[in-house]
């Protein structure tokens, strides 16, 4: 079954084309991976895939429901948009506990502190988040993705501004979330950890799909690594 569709899309900036008649669609239980430099489309799709912008044309439906329903999209998906930040004028713990009310989640005190604890700010959670550092602010953005185990995680570059222990962590519990069942998509420029993690990959350059399918599958030549696939469609273009 389809979790997240995309039938092409096309975004237009004045005369910048930042997608041009994208497709593609991400199976449950599957950890997709879309790879593209920057300025390639990525984040562009990201946010119409996540409600926060309309496509010019062409649709794009995530859990079944059309992406132009917002509020629908963002009750189902635990997102991680790039570059976001938590309000500033909240604590940590304060910003958890708001994601869990807005979602209507039980077990609010024990899944926050599971999470605070997670990720060891457990003696930053009175912090305001305007003074947190920025790898405590992506573990904040990080906890409150995962906070609700939603069935769909949608990723943009969730590994910035991690250190290698946090980015390991991470990995790990991503892929026991796919083991469970879910399902993740997840922009990122780190092609190592897209060849690890991904079942699945497009890659997206000048708004087009240049490329789909399993690593193998896109791979010209036996035992081609990840980041030679990249560089050549990529410089191909």
């Amino acid at each position: 079954m389809a979790v997240v569709e995309s039938d092409n899309l096309t975004k237009s900036f004045g005369n910048l084309r930042a997608l041009d008649g994208v497709s593609f669609s991400v199976e449950k239980g599957e950890f997709y991976g879309l790879l593209g430099p920057n300025g390639a489309g990525k984040t562009t799709l990201t946010r119409i895939m996540t409600g926060q912008l309309a496509p010019d044309t062409g649709s794009a439906r995530v859990l079944g429901v059309s992406c132009l329903d917002s509020i629908a999209v963002k009750r189902q998906v635990g997102i991680v948009p790039e570059a976001d930040t938590p309000p500033t004028f909240l604590t940590a713990q304060e910003f958890l506990e708001l994601v869990c009310r807005i979602r209507k989640t039980g077990n609010i005190e024990a899944r926050v502190g599971k999470w605070l604890r997670f990720f060891r700010i457990t003696d930053r959670a009175d912090v305001l988040c305007r003074d947190l550092s920025k790898g405590q602010r992506q573990k904040v953005m990080l906890a409150a993705a995962f906070i609700t185990d939603p069935k769909l995680l949608l990723l943009d570059e969730p590994f910035i501004n991690l250190d290698p222990i946090y980015q390991k962590k991470v990995r790990k519990y991503l892929q026991d979330v796919v083991g469970r069942g879910r399902t993740v998509f997840m922009c990122t420029h780190i092609l190592d950890m897209a060849e690890r993690l991904c079942s699945r990959v497009a890659v997206i350059n000048h708004g087009k799909i240049v490329a789909k399918g399993t690593i193998d599958e896109i791979r010209s030549k036996k035992g081609e690594r990840l980041e030679d696939v990249f560089m050549r469609l990529v410089e191909d273009e």
